[in-house]
């Protein structure tokens, strides 16, 4: 099964607690190769307050969290019975799994936090085969001949009308194959 990435709802102005515990259970319950990334989506936002600046961090979405995971029946109870959590968005309740988000409503989530959907040290390597899921070669295969980093960019080897064709996509663009 592929991993994905869950809303998940908890009680207002406990996220991070939430985040806490959750990872805390997913590594005392051995359920890391399920459950991979929890993260508070939020921002910093500059406030001058009396001619003093601060520095804050301002959550995107108070009450939810976004959960990378793998739909198991394990997981989904883990999470579920994590302290905090009151549930999953896009379940109809009644013991339904819930729906996943798309991958642009991921991507456009993490990278207003300067984080990638896809972990490059982890997830991507030269020569790693990945499918396009996005724009003019949406749902062509390729493999990743550069990557850069900085700029979230992606050079993969197309089969483009019988010929190796070098192309570069966003890193949201694309998905493991």
């Amino acid at each position: 099964m592929d991993k994905q990435w869950y809303v998940v709802n908890t009680y207002s102005g406990h996220e991070n607690k939430v985040k806490e515990k959750l990872e805390m259970r997913a590594e005392s319950m051995n359920m890391e190769d399920c459950i991979y990334r929890v993260v508070v989506p939020e921002q910093k936002e500059v406030e001058v307050k009396d001619g003093v600046t601060k520095e804050k961090m301002k959550k995107l979405f108070p009450g939810y969290i976004l959960v990378e995971m793998v739909m198991t029946d394990e997981a989904w109870y883990v999470v579920r019975n994590t302290p905090g959590v009151t549930g999953f968005i896009g379940s109809s309740g009644k013991g339904a799994k819930p729906t996943p988000l798309q991958p642009y409503e991921v991507d456009k989530v993490l990278s207003s936090m300067g984080i990638s959907r896809i972990e490059i040290d982890n997830d991507l390597e030269v020569g790693a085969k990945v499918q396009i899921i996005d724009g003019p070669f949406n749902g062509m295969f390729g493999s990743i001949e550069s990557i850069d980093v900085p700029n979230q960019k992606i050079s993969l080897s197309v089969d483009l009308f019988g010929q190796e064709t070098s192309v570069e996509v966003e890193l949201s663009q694309i998905k493991q194959a």
